[in-house]
């Protein structure tokens, strides 16, 4: 998907809203047990649910991975759903690749070729050979996203993200201290503009994204933490929303598990039907 159909989606379903499927067979419904592939079941469910309110959808592979050679099968029979049956949502996988480039590259082909996807989200601390085959590989008649992490929304993001740093490539006693997120940022802009390459941003940062958007003020930026984490749709929009909304904000366990008896699926769709409705509020200021 191209920024400009992303964008064009946005506008005209009122929402920038990414569902996160980080599904747990523990948490799942019972009654659901039954069923021959129980997370592909819930899955399902709660996609038919949440369509006409989301733009975008993100299967945390680790919630896949879990279970094996069935967890894979689960994963791959949910993105065929979402493909066949809602192919205007973007597709991300949450996985968190970065390795060295030549394993890098088998990643993206593993996401971009086999699966068909419209991004994966980078771990960007092995640097620019790490990240550049998420860039050139995949097949060439579909746009692929590398969506690089930067500022997380978990605790443990102070423990590095906002490390002090100096550019090693300047001179001098006056060569510029920034955080190291920052750095990223900065860094990663000679790598892809922003028809490629997002930023996972968190909610939690409040209004840090007002110093982000200097930095990055056209990109896409992945929104965690939203709800459960304890971030502010409002305040993310204040200060990290642009002309183009340029905002996709996941919302996983306050969606697809807000109730777990056979009206999950009613309950996930009120549930992104009201964020949607926020959304929509946040875009009309744009006008």
């Amino acid at each position: 998907m191209t920024k400009e159909e992303l964008i064009r989606n946005i506008f005209a379903k009122k929402s920038f809203l990414c569902v996160g499927l980080d599904t747990d067979i523990k948490k799942i419904p019972e009654h659901l047990l039954k069923e021959e592939d129980p997370i592909f079941a819930f899955n399902k469910a709660i996609i038919d649910a949440t369509a006409p309110y989301c733009v975008a959808y993100k299967p945390n592979l680790a919630f896949y991975e879990a279970f094996g050679v069935k967890g894979i099968m689960a994963f791959e029979k949910t993105i065929r759903y979402i493909q066949q049956n809602y192919p205007d949502q973007f597709i991300i996988a949450d996985a968190k690749r970065g390795d060295i480039g030549n394993t890098s590259a088998m990643y993206a082909r593993t996401f971009f070729d086999e699966y068909n996807l419209d991004a994966v989200t980078v771990a960007p601390y092995m640097g620019e050979d790490s990240v550049r085959p998420f860039l050139t590989e995949g097949r060439e008649d579909k746009t692929h996203w590398v969506i690089l992490l930067a500022l997380t929304s978990n605790k443990g993001s102070h423990d590095f993200q906002l490390l002090r740093t100096r550019d090693t490539e300047g001179q001098g006693p006056d060569t510029e201290v920034m955080p190291l997120y920052e750095r990223v940022l900065r860094k990663s802009q000679e790598w892809a503009d922003d028809s490629r390459m997002m930023y996972v941003i968190g909610a939690t940062q409040g209004k840090a994204f007002e110093a982000i958007r200097k930095i990055v003020p056209k990109n896409f930026l992945l929104v965690p933490g939203i709800g459960a984490q304890g971030g502010s749709l409002e305040e993310v929009c204040r200060y990290g929303m642009n002309k183009d909304c340029g905002l996709i904000v996941n919302n996983s366990r306050a969606i697809i598990y807000a109730d777990n008896t056979a009206n999950f699926a009613a309950a996930a769709r009120e549930k992104s039907k009201e964020m949607q409705q926020q959304m929509a509020c946040e875009l009309a200021k744009l006008a």
